[in-house]
Formats: C-alpha cells, structure tokens, sequence
C-alpha cells in the first residue's frame, strides 16, 4: 500500500488524494505539517530533502515529491491521462499553468489569509499583486471552460484534478468565485466525478 505524507488542509496534498480517490486506490495518510516543523525533522528530509509536503511512498518503497509528479504517477493507465498525444500535451500545458500562473496567485492569498503565522507576509502590497494575479488566472480559465467541459480532451483529465484543489477555496483567499461561472459549474462537474471526496477527507 502507497503512504501519503501531507497535511489535510493543502490544495497540493489533496491533489494526489483526490486522485486516489477517483482512481479507487487504497493508500495510508501520515499527517507532516509546516506549521509544527515536521516537514524539517530530520527523518523526513532523509525522505525529502526539499523538506516539502506532499511526499508519496511507493508500495515499493521509494519515494515520489511534488504534487503534479504523483498525479501522472497515479494517472497512469487511468482516463485520467488522454490518449491522443495533442490532448495529452494540452493536459501538461495547463498543470503547468496551475504550477506558475495559478498556485503562486490564488494559493499564496488563500495562505497569507488563513495562517497566522504568515500574518507578516501578508502586506497589502502582496496581497494586492497576489489578488490581481489570481483574477487573471481565473478569467484565463472562465474563457477557456465557456466553451469546453473539461481543461484538456471531451473527459476531467490530471489538469482538472491539479486545477480544482486551489479553485474551489479560492474564496478563503478572498476570490469572488460568483464572477467566474463557468469555473463555478466546472467545479460541480468535478464534484460530480465518480470517486470524488471533498478536501478534508482522509482514508
């Protein structure tokens, strides 16, 4: 059985969880915060020397970090992963998106506003750049989803999954999700997957 090491309230722990869950994967969960330092003791950065959450142990025992990494590791011959090489490219531009465009915006604000100990990061200036970051990113989406179900291909690929962990708490950032409609029903189509489980959810 694979081990996930991260904490409930990250979107990018939730991330491999969701897709174990869509998947029907079993899998153990060991709680490691960066909120009480366990992502700096030392037996975790013998496993991860970045000293970042999440981090996947393999059945195997090897081990797996960065979020999007283990979803193309759990993808793998899933549907989750297009078969048409084109689709399957479109899916990794938008992980991409997610990576550089999305989760540095909408991410950070949601952090800066929920965790007292980030309290001195968040000056007005960063939450204003991060607010103004986060609306482009979210009409970039809004555009794309008024026209097509789904980020990549006709089915919810890795892209939706990688997408719709910071999306849907975009509000505890402060994001007006009600100006942005097709990402609001894009969202109930992913809550409507088969499997799904919602981000508190722990095996």
């Amino acid at each position: 059985m694979m081990t996930l090491y991260g904490m409930p309230d990250s979107g990018n722990c939730y991330k491999p969880r969701l897709m174990m869950a869509l998947t029907g994967r079993s899998f153990r969960h060991v709680e490691v915060s960066t909120n009480d330092g366990g992502t700096r003791r030392a037996d975790y950065l013998a496993r991860n020397p970045n000293g970042k959450v999440p981090l996947l142990e393999t059945e195997d025992g090897r081990y797996l970090p960065e979020s999007n990494a283990m979803l193309w590791y759990l993808g793998e011959a899933t549907p989750y992963i297009p078969d048409d090489a084109f689709e399957r490219a479109e899916m990794l531009a938008w992980m991409f998106f997610e990576q550089y465009s999305h989760e540095p915006q909408i991410a950070v604000r949601r952090s800066l506003t929920i965790y007292p100990r980030l309290a001195a990061h968040a000056t007005p200036e960063r939450l204003a750049a991060t607010l103004e970051g986060g609306v482009k990113a979210l009409t970039i989406m809004d555009r794309h989803l008024a026209e097509r179900q789904w980020f990549a291909g006709s089915a919810a690929s890795l892209a939706d999954v990688a997408l719709y962990a910071y999306t849907h708490v975009a509000g505890e950032g402060g994001y007006e999700l009600a100006a942005f409609p097709s990402v609001e029903a894009w969202l109930r189509r992913v809550e409507a997957l088969p499997g799904y489980r919602p981000m508190g959810w722990l095996p």
